[in-house]
């Protein structure tokens, strides 16, 4: 009785103007912080709550306010609670169900902020408690498995999605959320890949669903057999896997449209005057104001749809409507915290907007080429870590792109103007070589472009496929980059070994040497590569004297230098044989400066007194391996992935406004 007196007291009226009246919802979530029973004294308190629309806040806030032994006091009607919101989820009242799901994101969170040190096992026992917490996950997870599933009303799916989200999310390494054990053994993948084969749906939800299925996916995935990977892996369903794609594409695309709509930005008005004015001293900072946050969420699961699903490398080419092109701009989302990895979604209006019919008029593109577009832009400015990781996992997803790449042939209509898809890959890859040599070297990014393009050349020379590409710029930007170690080894090898790097560069040029004849389009291409070789053998040159030196000496270098040493043999082999042959032409003619065509002409009438190396292994390669190599990145991607879903999940992408309004009709 005196409880009910210290609580009456709140409601006097000598304190009602320093304290606001609380609401009934407020008023019981008191009585459950209680160790009393809520429901002695009101048999059907329970059935009242879930009639209240939720003060989610308050909730949260009143169980992070609470120490670990308070809390434990109260357990009981915690796991009431929670019971309770799980029996809910079944009630024929929309409502209800809202509440229900509401209140689920509320305990789930605050249990978990309000001591982050305490472990799993705790949060479960004091959620649910040990021995009821197997049947009520299997409940819970039912029950979404069942909403998601049903025709019914999308705002209750887009919740249901936000409860799975913020169940996933609610520690940093969601490897440590034992909660999750749950969801591997009550799986929503099926339902997931409903909402990604509906058209509808997948315009509502498919954001949420691919973000939260490439998270299930990194679950324990180097420790125990992780279901979610094992059924991602064999999905092989056109529709479902095209919907995936097209999620994924949508999500790239609106970043494209926001960073050209900023550039469009800088080149108009008071800026682009001054530029003009001053010249292009400000250019450089102009490019780096140029930002819109990343996507990271998106780009793993675009990594893992390409590294687990052998069939979703056909998804990378189908054809859609140019996303941005055929919307009108929407008005921007809310601002959220800049945080590393950003994860911010698309617009739901974009999404919503671009799965129209294909039209004549309606520029088309691909996942791939979409793809490519954002690795540029993510690619022009690595300085900082947040965009050098973001570089590096657009690079990991060519990497597995490129191991089993389609090169599809040439048409036979010459007039055509199309190029295979592996020729925008190598643009890339050529642009990013030229634009990336400076103080702070991104060496490991550099690795893996020059990987990406060997692994293209092994493809071609195992399938003889005869690239059109421009091949020169590929062979001018190895050389110049050649050039950039060089003139900085002293600077790069403080921080790097460039030897490496010099290696694969140099092991390249071996595979076109090589095998040039398979895979370049016309016998002029292995002409001009020569003629390359020829006309930047001064960078070859010093190159090797670079190597030679370090590799006599007994330092740290000697052995990377000397592997240097060996593969620069054929380079060197053609640059002797023919130099002396193109200066004793011109000396005989009387020419002090041979055109191309008068080289070429020398090198043609001299392959066949050329002598070359036969070298093993050019055409092998070491297969992408992530839990080799790329684990401790995965990691700590994984872990800001999640830490900024959560961030975004706030209160008002909880809110039940939308909600209650589409159940307005209810009595």
């Amino acid at each position: 009785m005196a409880q009910v007196e210290k609580r009456g007291g709140l409601l006097r009226k000598s304190s009602a103007s320093k304290k606001p009246l609380k609401e009934k919802v407020v008023l019981m979530y008191d009585e459950i912080f209680t160790t009393e029973d809520p429901s002695k004294c009101s048999p059907r308190f329970w059935e009242e709550l879930f009639l209240m629309k939720v003060n989610l806040e308050y909730l949260e806030g009143k169980l992070e306010s609470l120490d670990g032994e308070e809390l434990m006091k109260i357990k009981d009607n915690i796991n009431c609670l929670f019971q309770h919101c799980i029996q809910a989820l079944g009630e024929e009242h929309p409502i209800r169900v809202v509440n229900a799901l509401q209140t689920l994101c509320a305990l789930i969170r605050g249990v978990h902020q309000k001591n982050k040190s305490t472990s799993g096992f705790d949060i479960i026992n004091m959620l649910m408690g040990f021995d009821k917490a197997e049947l009520c996950m299997k409940n819970l997870m039912e029950s979404l498995d069942s909403l998601l599933c049903a025709e019914g009303s999308e705002s209750l799916k887009s919740l249901c999605l936000k409860l799975l989200l913020c169940l996933v999310t609610v520690t940093d390494n969601i490897s440590q959320n034992t909660i999750l054990e749950y969801v591997m053994i009550n799986s929503i993948f099926e339902a997931i890949l409903q909402i990604l084969s509906h058209p509808p749906s997948r315009r509502e939800h498919g954001y949420d669903a691919v973000v939260l299925l490439a998270l299930l996916v990194n679950y324990r995935k180097y420790e125990s057999v992780n279901p979610y990977i094992v059924k991602l892996s064999i999905v092989d369903d056109e529709a479902t896997l095209n919907g995936m794609g097209l999620v994924i594409a949508q999500a790239l695309s609106e970043y494209n449209r926001q960073y050209k709509d900023k550039e469009e930005e800088h080149q108009s008005g008071f800026f682009s005057a001054l530029t003009n004015m001053v010249g292009s001293m400000f250019i450089a900072d102009a490019h780096e104001k140029i930002s819109v946050q990343t996507n990271e969420a998106i780009l793993l699961a675009l990594y893992e749809a390409v590294h687990l699903n052998r069939n979703f490398i056909t998804v990378l080419a189908q054809s859609h409507p140019e996303m941005g092109l055929v919307t009108t701009p929407v008005s921007p989302a809310p601002t959220t915290p800049v945080t590393p990895l950003g994860t911010t979604p698309p617009s739901s209006d974009v999404i919503s907007s671009v799965e129209l019919p294909l039209d004549a008029d309606v520029q088309t593109s691909n996942l791939l080429i979409t793809f490519l577009k954002y690795s540029s832009i993510v690619m022009q400015d690595t300085k900082d870590e947040h965009r050098l990781h973001s570089g590096k996992l657009c690079l990991i997803i060519l990497t597995c792109i490129a191991e089993p790449m389609r090169h599809r042939k040439k048409a036979a209509d010459k007039n055509l103007p199309c190029r295979p898809l592996v020729c925008a890959v190598l643009d890339l890859m050529v642009e990013f070589i030229v634009t990336h040599m400076m103080k702070e070297f991104p060496m490991d990014l550099y690795v893996r472009c020059i990987q990406v393009v060997h692994k293209l050349l092994c493809y071609q020379k195992k399938c003889r496929v005869r690239l059109h590409y421009t091949w020169r710029e590929l062979w001018s930007a190895l050389i110049n980059l050649l050039k950039f170690l060089m003139s900085n080894e002293t600077v790069l090898l403080a921080k790097h070994n460039i030897f490496t790097l010099a290696l694969m560069i140099v092991n390249l040029f071996n595979m076109f040497i090589t095998y040039g004849d398979t895979f370049l389009p016309t016998p002029s291409s292995y002409d001009e590569l020569y003629y390359e070789i020829i006309r930047m053998h001064q960078s070859f040159d010093n190159l090797y004297s670079m190597v030679l030196r370090l590799s006599t000496n007994a330092g740290q270098w000697k052995e990377a230098a000397s592997k240097v040493t060996h593969a620069l043999v054929n380079i060197r082999a053609i640059i002797n044989h023919f130099n002396p042959k193109i200066e004793s032409y011109a000396a005989v003619n009387h020419i002090s400066q041979l055109s191309e065509e008068q080289v070429l002409e020398v090198v043609r009438a001299n392959y066949d007194t050329l002598t070359l190396k036969l070298q093993d292994g050019l055409d092998q390669y070491e297969r992408y391996s992530e839990q080799h190599k790329e684990a401790a990145f995965f990691k700590e991607l994984v872990r800001s992935i999640s830490t900024n879903v959560r961030r975004n999940l706030a209160f008002h992408t909880l809110s039940q406004e939308v909600l209650l309004k589409e159940f307005s009709t209810i009595s």
